[in-house]
C-alpha cells in the first residue's frame, strides 16, 4: 500500500437530505439541509388538510 493512499480520507458532504412531516397530517416530503446545522422545522402548505402546518425533520435519508 502506498502512502497516498493512507493519507486520503473519505470526504463527506457539506448537504444532508432529510424527511419533513407534518404534525398535522402525518404528510411528508424531503428536503436539503446543512450538516452541520439544527434539525429544520418550517411552516408549509399542507396539501391533505388545505391549510399551512408545521413540518418537523423526521430522519436523514442520505448524503447529498
Amino acid at each position: 500500500m502506498r502512502l497516498t493512499n493512507v493519507l486520503f480520507k473519505k470526504v463527506k458532504s457539506k448537504r444532508i437530505m432529510v424527511v419533513l412531516e407534518s404534525v398535522v397530517s402525518g404528510h411528508q416530503f424531503n428536503a436539503f439541509r446543512e450538516r452541520l446545522a439544527d434539525k429544520l422545522e418550517l411552516i408549509r402548505f399542507d396539501p391533505y388538510i388545505q391549510k399551512e402546518s408545521l413540518y418537523r425533520e423526521r430522519k436523514k435519508i442520505r448524503s447529498a
